[in-house]
């Protein structure tokens, strides 16, 4: 994006990479008590796939083990599942719930859009009216998808809105949780249901939108800068840039303008010293699928992805591969097995990693197979045709 005040600070793309993964706490592992400042610093976890959710906290903190986000997420309910950033699943710390949906608030309702409504066949007063029976259907007990679709349905005396609830990849239900009116309770067997956040957390406020928003944008810069307009606009979910660009502008003497390998960018101010300093460490992480560090990586930028295993990594349908990091580099990507107690790792580098990184992975590897109480099996060499 241009800069519009100031002259860029020049950075090299080897220290971002460096200052990245040292604030992603991939460099140094926090202890797994830990975790919980980890989940907060890198704004959630992605959690499409919940296994990948427990993973994303693996990398940054030690000593944990699996099956630690259900307690916190369905008991102690210090944790929130809901739809977020980009419009995925995310759980989020429960004291926080109020500043992500307040900064949902400063866009454009999408039913709002002409390409909306054509695509679901609902006109802009039949979405809100929907999205208010949703409210009004989770004043009480949770509610599975189906029992949601048919309280709906049944409050605005059509059964086709009902169906719009059940059906459409939970679209309704996601933009009730974009509004702060919906949350996932716990599972019934094998069926997901919602209820309100206000039932499930207690007493909660979002916050004002614009102030929300200027809160994300920090924290995003913050872990994930330096980044463009278009790429906070893609991590967050909006349609305009320009939109993301007037609001990064908003903080004013907060962000700097800085330019890594002649691509211009916004960071916080008060970090452009300490991402100018940061040097490689050697550090090698196995960050798993839809892992938040692969999620915000620039895209096009040959520092972080040779442009010839882009596909590799970004692959259809949204699915974003586990990855081999080195110095904040995707050098290989990986899968795993868990079979009673035996973990099958396998690993494809890129290309040659010499010795220094395959122990690095191997080391990852069986760190991994502990986490699970598993006994490693690991090999190096492609991957079958369905992993890559």
């Amino acid at each position: 994006m241009p800069v519009s005040w100031g002259v860029a600070e020049q950075l090299s793309g080897p220290a971002v990479l460096a200052w990245r993964v040292e604030r992603q706490g991939l460099a140094q592992r926090v202890p797994a008590a830990q975790w919980p400042a980890v989940l907060r610093r890198i704004c959630g976890l992605h959690a499409q796939v919940h296994s990948s959710a427990e993973l994303t906290l693996w990398a940054r903190a030690g000593g944990l083990a699996s099956g630690l986000l259900e307690g916190p997420l369905w008991t102690d309910r210090t944790l929130v599942k809901t739809w977020a950033m980009r419009g995925t699943l995310h759980l989020l710390d429960a004291a926080e719930l109020g500043i992500f949906v307040g900064a949902q608030g400063a866009l454009p309702a999408r039913y709002d859009r002409a390409s909306w409504r054509k695509a679901f066949g609902m006109s802009t007063a039949e979405a809100e009216a929907v999205l208010d029976a949703i409210r009004e259907a989770l004043e009480g007990n949770p509610l599975t998808r189906d029992e949601l679709a048919d309280a709906v349905a049944q409050r605005l005396g059509d059964a086709r809105l009902g169906e719009a609830v059940r059906g459409s990849f939970g679209t309704l239900p996601k933009l009730a949780a974009l509004r702060g009116d919906l949350c996932f309770a716990p599972p019934r067997g094998r069926y997901v249901r919602f209820t309100r956040p206000d039932r499930w957390l207690g007493d909660w406020a979002a916050a004002s939108p614009r102030d929300a928003l200027a809160e994300v944008i920090r924290r995003y810069l913050a872990v994930y800068g330096p980044a463009t307009r278009e790429m906070f606009a893609r991590w967050f979910g909006m349609s305009s840039a320009a939109q993301a660009g007037r609001a990064i502008k908003a903080l004013c003497d907060e962000v700097a303008a800085v330019s890594v390998d002649g691509h211009d960018g916004w960071m916080l101010a008060a970090d452009v010293v300490a991402a100018a300093s940061a040097e490689p460490s050697g550090n090698v992480s196995l960050l798993p699928a839809f892992d938040l560090y692969v999620v915000a990586a620039p895209r096009d930028a040959g520092p972080v992805l040779d442009a010839h295993h882009k596909q590799r990594v970004y692959r259809a349908q949204g699915w974003l591969s586990p990855v081999l990091l080195v110095d904040g580099r995707i050098e290989g990507v990986w899968r795993h097995e868990l079979k009673r107690d035996r973990l099958t790792v396998q690993l494809e580098p890129f290309g040659d990693i010499g010795r220094a990184v395959r122990e690095g992975a191997e080391a990852e590897a069986q760190r991994l197979a502990e986490f699970f109480g598993a006994q490693l099996e690991l090999s190096f060499g492609p991957l079958r045709a369905s992993d890559a």
